[in-house]
């Protein structure tokens, strides 16, 4: 009988293509692209200083998590998150960031705290100025500490995955930053006391109102894309 053929591996470095997917996912945290919104792949390729492989290679894993779509001869973009979709995010995120932050409450080390306060303070500001990009980064960057304190790499790779799942809400929570606030410093406290029981109480109330908020707002005629 002839031999099977030796099946072939090759291992091939994607530095430049996990950096790509890194600055597209911190685009899309930073508010550059608008759900429903087209990503222009020959402007990233100029802005980037980059080729179209690796532009198309992020994408590419950006779709498979759900966050992009691409459609033949359309192009390529920013999923808009319907009402039922938004709800099913956070549904599984209020267990999941209840769980991180409980654990957090034990585990956070006294930088991560310090860089935390720090958050907090600078969004004293933007709050008062409702600034939604700099709010988007700010919540953003609090919520991936909490993340980090957790000290569990398993938990943290899901959350960090589902928080990029929710950027794009098709309507504005400005109206909701001054509530949101309040939530993330009931948190801090929790962590600064190391009351695993508040922090994990605290983010299950920030995630439940979240709940109500997305039930409550007014989603469109189409109840496709919000207009809030």
């Amino acid at each position: 009988m002839p031999r099977a053929k030796t099946k072939s591996y090759r291992v091939v470095r994607t530095n430049l293509n996990a950096q790509v997917y890194d600055i597209l996912k911190e685009m899309i945290a930073d508010r550059r692209f608008t759900p429903g919104s087209s990503l222009n792949v020959e402007r990233l390729t100029q802005e980037l200083g980059v080729s179209r492989t690796p532009i198309w290679e992020a994408i590419r894993r950006l779709e498979q998590e759900g966050i992009v779509a691409h459609t033949p001869h359309k192009g390529v973009r920013l999923v808009a998150l319907t009402r039922k979709m938004a709800l099913e995010l956070y549904e599984v995120r209020e267990t999941m960031e209840a769980m991180a932050a409980r654990l957090g409450a034990e585990r956070a080390s006294p930088e991560i705290i310090a860089q935390m306060e720090k958050i907090l303070n600078e969004q004293k500001l933007i709050v008062k100025h409702k600034d939604d990009v700099a709010y988007s980064r700010s919540d953003h960057d609090f919520h991936l500490l909490i993340y980090q304190a957790c000290g569990n790499e398993l938990l943290k790779e899901i959350l960090e995955g589902l928080r990029y799942k929710a950027l794009p809400l098709a309507f504005k929570l400005s109206p909701h930053y001054t509530e949101f606030l309040a939530f993330h410093k009931r948190i801090l406290e929790a962590f600064r006391r190391q009351e695993s029981g508040a922090a994990e109480k605290a983010m299950q109330c920030h995630n439940r109102r979240m709940l109500e908020i997305i039930r409550e707002t007014p989603w469109g005629v189409d109840g496709e894309k919000g207009t809030a």
